[in-house]
């Protein structure tokens, strides 16, 4: 009697619950719409100077960031250039793993102007433009809507604060903010890793280095500063600093300097100019809207 029971619950077990493996979830390839595309390309310098292939692959980044990270607005409109930005301040840093995202970020909120470490607007007394949160804030980035922008508008000052604050998330993917790179953890990395920033930051100091100011915070602050310069002007970030830009090509997985040209200047195209594209067309037969 009791095999038949036993039996009998095996068959209910059976029958209730589906056993059989599970298969994963495909994901659906998406196509950038014509205007995503066009604010890359007018922008996004790091976006222009990529080949066909990387440029698709760049695209399906942002759409993937944008489809997984929730953008708030707080006192502002959040703009499709401003989620372009933002999603494209994501992707730079992490463009060398193209399996990985931010696995500690879940929100981007955009303020109008500057904030304080209470949230409050406009302090005169403390200019905040970017800031990862923690806390209760875990999980969530905030950043100045003038920053954001100014970031992209001018590709000469080695600074961009959106992608400086993605900088402090990629730093925080080994389970915290310590300034030393993932991939460094390590002792017989981490230490000449330090030993170098300790040098860089007196050389800051002591008006040796154009790297700026800010870097001498900490050493979680000097890295987010060099990863802007990475990004931002690669050509003089290894001209100027060897070691540490052949570091960063090791941290971030990308040759930046490589691929990134002398034009560091912003421009608008033309409508008559070739489409950015690679068509082979005119911009206004292309990717243009009127």
């Amino acid at each position: 009697m009791t095999w038949i029971l036993l039996a009998a619950l095996l068959l209910v077990i059976y029958f209730t619950f589906d056993i059989s493996p599970k298969k994963k979830k495909q994901s659906i390839p998406v196509n950038m719409p014509a205007r995503w595309k066009t604010i890359l390309m007018e922008r996004v310098l790091f976006y222009q100077q990529l080949n066909g292939e990387q440029k698709i692959r760049f695209e399906r980044d942002v759409i993937e960031f944008l489809s997984s990270v929730k953008i708030t607005g707080v006192r502002c409109e959040v703009t499709l250039e401003d989620r372009v930005l933002i999603a494209s301040s994501g992707v730079i840093p992490l463009f060398g793993f193209p399996a990985c995202t931010y696995k500690n970020l879940e929100e981007v909120i955009l303020y109008p102007t500057t904030f304080n470490r209470q949230f409050q607007l406009d302090d005169p007394d403390e200019l905040i433009t970017g800031m990862v949160g923690a806390g209760v804030m875990e999980g969530k980035m905030i950043l100045s809507k003038p920053a954001l922008h100014a970031g992209f508008d001018i590709n000469t000052d080695r600074e961009n604060t959106a992608i400086h604050e993605f900088v402090h998330l990629f730093d925080k993917e080994n389970g915290f903010i310590d300034g030393v790179p993932p991939g460094l953890e390590k002792k017989t990395y981490a230490l000449p890793w330090l030993q170098l920033v300790h040098h860089k930051i007196a050389d800051i100091v002591a008006d040796r280095s154009d790297i700026r100011d800010y870097a001498t915070t900490n050493p979680m602050e000097f890295f987010a500063v060099a990863g802007e310069y990475f990004f931002e002007r690669p050509d003089l970030l290894k001209e100027n600093h060897p070691k540490l830009y052949a570091l960063l090509v090791k941290v971030f997985n990308q040759d930046t300097a490589a691929f990134m040209s002398d034009q560091y200047k912003s421009r608008e195209i033309g409508r008559n100019a070739p489409c950015l594209c690679g068509s082979g067309l005119k911009f206004k037969q292309c990717c243009w809207e009127d």
